[in-house]
């Protein structure tokens, strides 16, 4: 007690050099937190994504032939025919030019689906009613607006039963989209963030509007998640003939299998980060070596004295010891504080879920710890070594 006493009046006696010192420590913590927090947070925000669009969803991107480009109604049929597959969701998405009244936007994402998209993803739709075999079949000109696309067509108005223009056609706004379910991660990837808003509209319709015959991209429902190979083995089988067994003409994505991808980059990815941040804290390290070596020598007549009123080496070699590991600690709690909160601000600002990484807080202080003893070890080795005589000398 009285060895930690002495070190928390020594440190409270040069504040300023005290906090130059643990400032290593301090950006090195911090950032350790703030890394570590936010990359696991961006981590479940985008595998709670996942899972909500994918377990027991499969994805078909196709790229085709040179005779073949993508799949036409009759090759959607065969896949539907799969026994493992419950249903399936062709997709169509364009950026156009749209307009209504005065206002218009070259940079909306139109994005063409049926009606099992949205008997699948039942949270997208806010208002009014989602698009129904009825519209896919007749290729009715409606269609369902999100957030960004109600207020750069609609501003200060309700869009529901007006009309608007999608690359030249009229179509009729009957329902709106949830736009915290839209501005989802998951959709920002798939549709891309650079636009003015997203128009669901029926594939028939889109593909009418793009001037094609075919979609290029189909999400599968699989009628279990169990047999999610099982349908992949399936389908498989029938685009391989569809393509006349041509090789890189589709991928099949298993959401399941990108999450653990994606599980795995991540934890490279943290580890990365861990070992960049770690840098500061070794700078840190050198920082407190540094400053005690420098107490040491200003102290020397205090050990000599010390050692000549009886103190073993050991006392003298524990007391510098503890005023370094008070050090980083002290760098480290600071640290700890000023991680959570830069990561915080990012989550809130980014929609990122925030939790606190308990693992990173322990990490952090451990670190800060092991920074105190290891380079805290060699001054203090310094002052229990240092000769009585030789110290007293320097009065």
């Amino acid at each position: 007690m009285e060895n930690v006493s002495m070190s928390v009046s020594n440190i409270a006696g040069n504040k300023m050099r005290t906090f130059l010192t643990t400032l290593g420590i301090i950006i090195g913590v911090g950032a350790i937190i703030a890394l570590m927090t936010v990359v696991q947070g961006a981590t479940d925000t985008m595998n709670a994504q996942f899972d909500a669009m994918g377990l027991g969803t499969l994805r078909i991107s196709v790229t085709g032939t040179d005779i073949k480009r993508g799949l036409t109604d009759a090759n959607l049929e065969q896949l539907l025919a799969c026994d493992h597959v419950a249903g399936i969701s062709p997709s169509l998405n364009a950026t156009v030019t749209a307009r209504r009244g005065d206002a218009w936007s070259d940079r909306i994402m139109v994005s063409g689906n049926n009606d099992e998209y949205f008997r699948h993803n039942a949270d997208l739709l806010a208002r009014g009613r989602a698009i129904n075999a009825l519209d896919v079949s007749s290729q009715s000109r409606v269609c369902l607006v999100d957030g960004g696309a109600a207020r750069t067509l609609f501003f200060g108005e309700d869009p529901m039963g007006q009309t608007l223009y999608l690359g030249g056609f009229e179509y009729t706004v009957v329902g709106t989209i949830n736009e915290d379910e839209d501005s989802s991660l998951f959709s920002q990837i798939l549709l891309g963030g650079n636009t003015d808003g997203t128009v669901y509209v029926p594939y028939t319709s889109a593909k009418k509007m793009a001037g094609t015959s075919t979609v290029d991209t189909v999400e599968v429902y699989v009628t279990d998640p169990d047999d999610t190979d099982a349908a992949v083995e399936e389908m498989e089988a029938v685009l391989d003939a569809i393509f006349n067994y041509k090789e890189d003409t589709y991928t099949i994505i298993n959401m399941e299998s990108m999450t653990e991808a994606m599980n795995l980059m991540t934890s490279m990815m943290m580890s990365l980060l861990v070992g960049i941040a770690s840098i500061a804290l070794v700078v840190g390290g050198i920082g407190i070596m540094n400053m005690m070596l420098v107490t040491v020598t200003e102290r020397t007549t205090e050990i000599g004295l010390r050692k000549a009123l009886g103190a073993e080496p050991g006392q003298i070699q524990m007391q510098f010891l503890i005023e370094a590991i008070i050090l980083s600690l002290l760098g480290g709690v600071i640290g700890v504080l000023v991680g959570v909160t830069i990561s915080y601000v990012i989550c809130v600002n980014t929609d990122i879920t925030f939790s606190l990484n308990t693992f990173a807080i322990g990490l952090g202080v451990s670190f800060s710890a092991a920074v105190g003893i290891i380079f805290g070890w060699a001054p203090a080795r310094k002052a229990s070594n240092l000769n009585p005589i030789d110290a007293l000398r320097s009065m």
